[in-house]
């Protein structure tokens, strides 16, 4: 045995250096709610300087959920070398220090983040399959575009400087919003692109084909959450290297709180003890389907009067304030209150906005089951969360966590262009016997291991190695 530990010890090799990039950064920062103004935060900080909540916020959504834990798990590990990430966050200092890791923030001109947002929304509608804008079929030729290509090198420009300094041994790159940084960068080191988001080759119009085909072919890796959008990357014709691997988190980052305070969230939030809750987590957005779950409540009050959906979210780093100032987060709502009250449930479905871990974890805990009711998901994270705590979820048969999913035995699935399927899913659970319901969470719970870091962390320390190695 102390002959295996000297031969593992003598092949363990030096850290790597990687740069991550995504557009959502890990931490947004927040200005004071007296309207005064902020901090002067300077052009570096360490966070352990700031307060959690007061200063700064982790940015909710899947990407940052999961990069950072595996950022801290490899480097743990000592197969990263500290890391760096670069990102969007114009209301930031232009380097925050966290262990074991740098935050490098850039900051797109005010008057760029308009026509940037207007280009990013046009990709993200037309995939999710939502309503194009007029122009979306010619986007790489509008002057939108010009200012997504414009964000895209600054970030490039950052990654390249740091690279002069740090000698980066593989650049890691997260999501749609920077998938031309693989191509701009300009260096011949091994790029990993990681897709996020859906991705079905006939929702993509002809007229982008060729160049979202070339942006691909700058990197040595393609990492897809599901296999159905690794045959529509083959459909689309790129022919690089996919990987499929699935989105996780960190099982330490959520609880389970007792009852005491669930239940004084619960009357914080108006919920009575009778009442039968079901949950919805995620960002206010169209393609989110909230309006789908709230016509199924209207539509099953008569037979369940103590029903309740409670929403949980606000907008994306897109629609925040200190982000690109999208509109669409504050729209969308104001469209789901506006449903809600022409179908008489106004009083029946709460909007909490964004909600700190704990009273997330409270309500998981407080809730029947939970709806992913979007019209298109990459993946669907919340799922996974919403298995940890032991809760059944209906699921849209368009996520791409569906592909773990047996309908019945460990959740279930809905079409959601059939206006009566989810209804018809939530009456199946709302009348099931309640030893079914944990019968089938339990088997969610177990499913779950296979989303979660300890899992994932072998095999991207394992894809980061390959694709350093060759």
């Amino acid at each position: 045995m102390a002959k295996v530990r000297a031969r593992a010890e003598s092949e363990r090799r030096d850290p790597i250096q990687v740069c991550f990039n995504s557009q959502t950064p890990l931490v947004q920062f927040l200005a004071p709610s007296d309207g005064l103004s902020g901090p002067d935060w300077g052009s570096s900080i360490d966070l352990a300087q700031l307060r959690e909540g007061v200063d700064y916020r982790f940015s909710p959504g899947g990407v940052t959920r999961m990069v950072y834990p595996l950022i801290r798990t490899l480097v743990a590990e000592e197969a990263l070398a500290d890391a760096h990430w670069v990102s969007l966050n114009p209301a930031a200092p232009k380097t925050v220090r966290i262990p074991g890791l740098t935050l490098h923030n850039v900051a797109l001109p005010a008057d760029r983040m308009g026509g940037y947002g207007k280009a990013k929304e046009a990709i993200w509608s037309t995939v999710h399959g939502l309503e194009m804008a007029d122009d979306a079929s010619d986007l790489f030729w509008t002057e939108e575009f010009a200012e997504y290509a414009f964000y895209n090198r600054i970030s490039s420009e950052r990654i390249r400087a740091l690279d002069a300094d740090e000698d980066f041994d593989l650049f890691y790159i997260h999501d749609f919003q920077q998938l031309p940084v693989g191509e701009m960068i300009g260096s011949l080191k091994p790029k990993i692109f990681r897709w996020h988001i859906p991705f079905e080759a006939h929702r993509i119009p002809e007229n982008w084909r060729a160049t979202l085909v070339r942006y691909l072919d700058a990197y040595d890796l393609v990492v897809v959450s599901c296999e159905a959008y690794g045959r529509g990357l083959r459909d689309l014709g790129y022919r690089g290297e996919i990987r499929r691997l699935y989105p996780y988190v960190d099982p330490d980052e959520y609880s389970r709180p007792p009852a005491l305070e669930v239940g004084q969230v619960c009357r914080e939030l108006g919920i009575r003890s009778d009442d039968q809750v079901v949950l919805v987590v995620a960002r206010m957005d169209p393609a989110k389907g909230h309006d789908r779950a709230i016509r199924a409540l209207a539509e099953l009050r008569p037979s369940h009067p103590r029903l309740r959906l409670v929403l949980v979210g606000n907008g994306s780093f897109s629609s925040a304030r200190g982000g690109v100032g999208l509109p669409k987060s504050a729209l969308w709502r104001s469209h789901l209150e506006a449903e809600a009250k022409r179908l008489g449930v106004a009083e029946r479905v709460i909007f909490t906005g964004h909600v700190s871990q704990h009273i997330l974890d409270c309500l998981y805990e407080r809730c029947q089951f939970t709806i992913l009711p979007s019209i298109n998901e990459g993946f669907g994270l919340v799922v996974v969360e919403s298995w940890l705590h032991e809760r059944p979820a209906i699921v849209t048969d368009r996520a791409g966590v569906a592909e773990l999913i047996r309908d019945g035995t460990n959740g279930l699935l809905f079409d959601p262009d059939d206006p009566d399927a989810l209804k018809s899913q939530m009456r199946r659970l709302l009348a099931s016997r309640r030893s079914s319901a944990h019968a089938m969470a339990r088997r969610a719970a177990e499913t779950a291991g296979q989303c979660v870091i300890g899992t994932a962390a072998r095999a991207e320390r394992d894809l980061i190695s390959e694709a350093v190695e060759g």
